[in-house]
């Protein structure tokens, strides 16, 4: 009988991939099962992210009892919420790398995001991973970087996300709100840490697995 695996909520096809590839690279056989679903978003950005949340309940209750990990940062927190009612684990992709954030030398963190539905929910979760620990939190949009996302232009995407990075000067880091500026990490040439969700999104998420 094959395993249930991990169950991970999409609202891009192109993160498919992304994640399919960081199994094979330090995941071997573990298994992977995504559901894509981009109207989530589209809704969560016109209503709000608790807008989409009897439908969010209702995909994952048709998944099974099984993790999942919900690689959109815009609705992770509603997901995470649904936990109880579905009665299995449920991980925003940004939370490990939240908690790595909030634990870096310093207290001065900068958010960037290409969507602006992303800040406000990744400050949130940042601020509540820092607890107690004092902690500045930033927030910057990245100019013309979703425009060129939705274009499919992603290299172009990617450019402008690490030039942000780049011009950020009072950060002891820097945090990537969303999985699609991931590769941008890669391009940077600022000394500052840059953080990136899904390669510990993912860790996490088979940890869950794990222990089901």
């Amino acid at each position: 009988m094959t395993a249930p695996g991990l169950l991970l909520l999409h609202t891009s096809p192109v993160h498919v991939p992304v994640f399919d590839a960081l199994r094979d690279r330090h995941h071997p056989g573990a298994v992977l099962r995504h559901l894509v679903v981009p109207e989530l978003l589209d809704r969560a950005r016109a209503e709000g992210p608790e807008a989409v949340a009897p439908d969010l309940l209702g995909l994952l209750a048709d998944a099974g009892p099984v993790p999942a990990l919900v690689t959109c940062s815009t609705i992770g927190a509603t997901a995470e919420s649904l936990a109880p009612a579905l009665g299995a684990p449920v991980l925003r992709v940004d939370r490990p790398m939240a908690a790595a954030a909030v634990r870096t030398a310093g207290a001065r963190i900068t958010v960037l995001a290409a969507l602006e539905s992303t800040l406000a929910p990744t400050a949130q979760l940042l601020a509540e991973e820092a607890g107690e620990r004092p902690v500045s939190i930033r927030t910057r949009l990245v100019a013309g970087a979703w425009e060129c996302f939705e274009a499919g232009d992603g290299a172009g995407c990617l450019a402008r996300v690490a030039a942000a990075a780049d011009a950020v000067t009072d950060a002891d880091v820097i945090v990537l709100a969303q999985v699609s500026m991931a590769g941008a990490a890669e391009l940077v040439t600022t000394r500052i840490p840059v953080l990136a969700s899904p390669a510990a999104g993912l860790a996490a998420g088979l940890a869950l697995v794990a222990v089901s």
